[in-house]
């Protein structure tokens, strides 16, 4: 009887708990409303046989309990009851495929009209591209791909020059646009979805994929890796903005084309050279780092961190929260910078400097911060060298008070909160697995070893 009991209670709870639950779809958004229909069919067809089998297995353990006066009947076949069972079964399973079947043969058959883009993911982070005004996408290869060229385009091909390139995870579309995305990876199995727009599919490297879809209402949604790709896999997010197709298209005609990125006179380390007079007053006349001044270590830092992050502080992405003073007396300094060109000769200049590794200032259990730091290894290195692939800077050499800094303001969401700072959104995540100081330091205290 307890097992009975048991089973009869098994299917009420999951009953109450489907009908009460507040987990459910998040609101649709897009053209495949048909994807929730063949889901829901397939969870009242198997939500039934659950109660069926389950109910049964108790009616039938009640009916035939064991009683000394009676005797269990053995009977090995019962062919009528065979083919009740397969012919039952056979129509479960084709109402539960059947409809599948009409969903994909729509999925992947993209309309005609349908704009297309491409995606491009990467351990850990996304990046798009857009044709330009030839309605063409670029060709593409493994061999080309650089720093200069993180999209692989071939320079040789005309169709591929006006190409539009978003370098971050941001990605904007229009609404009610019928578009068709082309997929593709860097590295390792990923996997490109919108929970909202009812839309993935896996991204595999050395191929192109697709999918398609129609967004049917403005808003900002959540762009998710749903492939364990790596360590850092639950911080693959994006986000994708829907919205009216005039703002679309100032959006998109913001964005570098690949010409535009392929200047070759790019950074005059001379002219860098005189504006750093500024930063040296701070920073030192070789990027050394100050602790007195709160300045930190410059010139083993790779020139595509510099330029990003001073163009950060210029646009308020850093230093604009109120608890960051010493970031908003950078963003102060960014008036001597007037522009982009003049973030990138400071980089160029900075990236000529050498100066000696700074003392150490922290003490911790190395042993233990070893371990903390398999996590960081996979984006910064073994070494703590950085990794441009990975978006993430050098962290041997640098003043250990001024990575506990960062680390505590990236837990704290002093950094990496504002909506443009896409790479300290992934900080954020990775600095909370550190639960308390003494983490911090003991980490700190490995690095202070590389």
């Amino acid at each position: 009887m307890v097992l009975v009991i048991v089973l009869v209670l098994l299917v009420a709870g999951t009953l109450l708990f489907h009908f009460v639950s507040p987990w459910w779809f998040t609101a649709l958004a897009s053209n495949w409303g048909n994807i929730d229909s063949t889901i829901e069919i397939t969870f009242w067809v198997t939500g039934f046989v659950f109660i069926a089998v389950n109910l049964f297995m108790a009616y039938a353990i009640f009916r035939h309990r064991f009683r000394k006066d009676r005797k269990a009947h053995y009977e090995p076949e019962n062919k009528p009851l065979e083919l009740w069972l397969t012919v039952i079964t056979s129509v479960g399973v084709a109402a539960m495929l059947a409809p599948g079947l009409f969903v994909w043969a729509k999925f992947v058959d993209p309309p005609e009209d349908a704009a297309h883009f491409e995606v491009l993911g990467q351990q850990w982070h996304w990046t798009f591209r857009f044709p330009g005004e030839d309605g063409q996408l670029g060709r593409t290869h493994p061999h080309f791909m650089s720093e200069q060229n993180p999209f692989g385009l071939d320079p040789g091909d005309p169709a591929g020059q006006d190409d539009r390139l978003v370098f971050n995870n941001e990605l904007h579309l229009p609404v009610n646009q019928p578009v068709k995305a082309l997929l593709r990876s860097r590295d390792v199995l990923h996997n490109f979805g919108v929970p909202q727009f009812r839309v993935k599919m896996d991204m595999v490297p050395g191929m192109v994929s697709y999918l398609w879809f129609e967004p049917s209402r403005d808003g900002r949604f959540d762009i998710l890796c749903m492939e364990l790709c790596g360590m850092a896999h639950h911080t693959m997010r994006g986000q994708v903005v829907i919205e009216p197709r005039e703002d679309f298209d100032r959006w998109l005609a913001s964005q570098p084309t690949f010409a535009d990125t392929q200047d070759d006179d790019r950074a005059d380390p001379q002219r860098g050279a005189q504006l750093y007079g500024v930063c040296a007053s701070c920073h030192g006349p070789e990027g050394g780092g100050n602790a007195n001044m709160n300045a930190p270590r410059l010139s083993h830092l790779d020139p595509w961190y510099l330029e990003r992050q001073l163009h950060f502080y210029k646009t308020g992405v850093r230093g604009s929260h109120e608890a960051d003073r010493f970031g908003q007396q950078m963003a102060g300094m960014m008036a001597t910078l007037p522009d982009r060109q003049a973030m990138r000769d400071v980089a160029a200049h900075i990236d000529s400097l050498t100066s000696e590794t700074p003392d150490t200032s922290v003490t911790g259990d190395a042993q233990r911060g070893e371990r903390l730091y398999r996590n960081c290894s996979s984006c910064h290195g073994d070494r703590g060298e950085g990794n441009y692939a990975t978006n993430a800077p050098a962290l041997a050499g640098q003043h250990d008070w001024y990575l506990r800094r960062q680390l505590e303001h990236f837990k704290q969401g002093v950094r990496g909160s504002h909506k443009g700072d896409y790479y300290g959104t992934q900080m954020t995540l990775m600095a909370r697995t550190l639960h308390d100081e003494q983490a911090i330091d003991d980490l700190l205290a490995y690095i202070n070893q590389l």
